[in-house]
């Protein structure tokens, strides 16, 4: 009865087109045997209409609360739906190691599916985050019978993403490695954790060395946090068999894509788009103003996930034509239609200049800033994309901007509006003391009021060898920024931060070179950075000139 009341009002709230039945019956704790005999516990949502095609759901974090309502939902619309515990978790047999099983695990299921009586022979596949890494997983040998994917917040792979410019995602991997040992311990013991602050958390977050930070989490070691410290080189072929993105020219299901300018995945997810792209595929992509764990994130994914399922598993054209809609932030944004993903537009070189000024001439002779940075006193992180939506997104950053290991690059009064649409890229010239060290690039629009707000950024992690130096001991650090849709008005003024680090989103750089989880030797350092005709430190910014191809949308 309550399943019901709650799928009448989410239907009402999300504008969703009226159920085509209200009569489903719900079968739980299905055991599904896969190949090596575990057993993984599995709902199915059967609606009373004949002929009706599947929607599977694998996930790790339980087959209640929101996937519940999912899961009715989309019965309700004409599926059957299945929701399945990944191994190791709520119910399946076998120990839950992220990425290892999700291939054979998922075929097999979907071998169990080919056996119900009630298969039609078509199959579509619905998830977020690690409930669409185990879609790609399979998507490449699902044959012709997998019809469509929503992939929300989610890639092909997470090396990349782990590794952000081969630095270490702290934060999330900590923060996720503790939200999975949390699904273990009772319920109040959970609430009280959370309304303490996650202590423990927090001192983890803290901690060297990193190889005893999650026993400080959780009370246990973690098994996969490990794992990744340890095998964190791109060479390393531990991660070969745990990314599934090199079939994914192979995979022939129509896929909608959905993120967030702040999800920790972003980058990930708009390469995977640029893959289908090239091999000839037309996915669907939306991307909000949103971080990993928004509100308005889920909300988007029910309402444009359920769209493409009816769309390509059922035959009902959805009312969204554009293959592409972005929102583009700021004063004056708003949602946009677009052909493909990136639009074009104009590459546009900001210099950094002496004085702390930013500007799209080149720059004139000048003597570089320094910065002391101080992993004792790592140059904390704020906002930006998280793993956990409380922390995550835009906000003000004169906080971090007033410490003395930050220096900040502001352009004059914009007379007219500026437009960034496309992927964001930075080019820092570094000179520093030490050998190993981090270069952190943030773009921000400063308001009116003086406030700065992070629009996009990124780290690039600095050892011997990967940029070669000139004669006089500089190298040129290119720095990939988190790509970004936004829209700077007059009166603002765009603002580029240079620091050493963001800890905790990602691991302080010791400066010595030591493995990653057992560094525990903290070295401090000068660096400069230059801003001079022969050393031009710049953001290069893609300016998009409004017209025909975008236009003004709503979601």
């Amino acid at each position: 009865m309550l399943d019901r009341l709650a799928t009448r009002l989410a239907t009402a709230a999300l504008r969703l087109p009226a159920p085509r039945t209200r009569r489903v019956t719900v079968t739980r704790d299905i055991p599904v045997r896969v190949r090596d005999g575990v057993t993984l516990r599995t709902d199915h949502y059967t609606p009373d209409l004949p002929g009706a095609p599947t929607v599977l759901i694998r996930t790790p974090y339980g087959r209640g609360g929101p996937v519940r309502l999912l899961g009715r939902l989309a019965a309700e619309r004409g599926f059957h739906v299945v929701i399945q515990s990944c191994r190791g978790t709520y119910g399946s047999g076998g120990e839950f190691a992220p990425l290892v099983h999700e291939r054979d695990d998922g075929l097999d299921t979907v071998d169990w599916l080919r056996r119900q009586r009630w298969w039609s022979g078509a199959f579509g596949m619905f998830g977020a985050s690690y409930q669409g890494f185990v879609q790609w997983a399979v998507a490449a040998e699902a044959a012709d019978e997998l019809k469509a994917m929503v992939a929300v917040v989610t890639a092909s792979g997470t090396r990349d993403s782990t590794y952000a410019g081969e630095s270490f995602a702290l934060d999330t991997v900590l923060t996720w490695a503790e939200l999975l040992q949390a699904q273990t311990v009772p319920w109040l013991a959970r609430q009280w954790e959370l309304k303490r602050g996650q202590p423990r958390l927090t001192a983890a977050l803290a901690h060297l060395p990193l190889a005893e930070a999650d026993r400080i989490a959780t009370g246990v070691t973690v098994p996969f946090f490990q794992e990744w410290l340890r095998h964190h080189t791109p060479d390393a072929d531990y991660w070969r068999s745990r990314v599934f993105g090199d079939r994914i020219a192979e995979v022939r299901a129509p896929v909608a894509m959905i993120s967030g300018w702040h999800d920790i995945f972003l980058p990930a997810q708009l390469d995977d788009y640029a893959a289908l792209r090239a091999a000839g595929a037309h996915p669907r992509l939306t991307v909000g103003p949103w971080t990993h764990g928004s509100p308005g994130l889920f909300v988007a994914a029910l309402r444009d996930g359920l769209d493409w399922l009816d769309e390509h598993l059922a035959g009902r054209a959805g009312p969204r034509t554009a293959p592409v809609r972005v929102h583009v932030g700021g004063a004056g944004g708003g949602w946009r239609d677009l052909p493909d993903w990136p639009p074009p537009a104009a590459s546009s070189r900001w210099h950094l200049h002496a004085g702390g000024a930013l500007a799209p001439a080149p720059p004139a002779p000048s003597a570089p800033d320094r910065i002391w940075y101080d992993p004792a006193d790592p140059t904390p992180s704020l906002g930006g994309p998280l793993l956990v939506a409380q922390r995550a997104g835009a906000v003000d950053n004169r906080p971090v901007e007033a410490r003395p290991d930050v220096l900040t690059y502001t352009s004059a009064s914009l007379d007219a509006p500026v437009e960034v649409v496309g992927p964001v890229r930075a080019e820092i010239q570094v000179r520093s003391e030490l050998s190993y060290l981090d270069v952190f690039v943030r773009l921000c629009d400063v308001d009116r009021r003086g406030r700065s707000w992070n629009v996009c950024d990124g780290l690039v992690r600095v050892a011997p060898g990967r940029f070669p130096t000139g004669p006089r001991g500089v190298a040129r650090v290119p720095v990939t920024l988190w790509p970004t849709a936004h829209r700077f008005a007059p009166g603002h003024r765009l603002r580029v931060q240079v620091s050493g680090g963001a800890h905790p989103r990602y691991a302080r750089n010791p400066g010595t070179g030591e493995p990653l989880g057992t560094a525990v030797t903290l070295r401090a350092g000068w660096r400069e950075i230059l801003h001079d005709p022969e050393h031009p430190s710049a953001i290069v910014l893609p300016l998009l000139d409004v017209g025909p191809q975008s236009s003004p949308s709503s979601i």
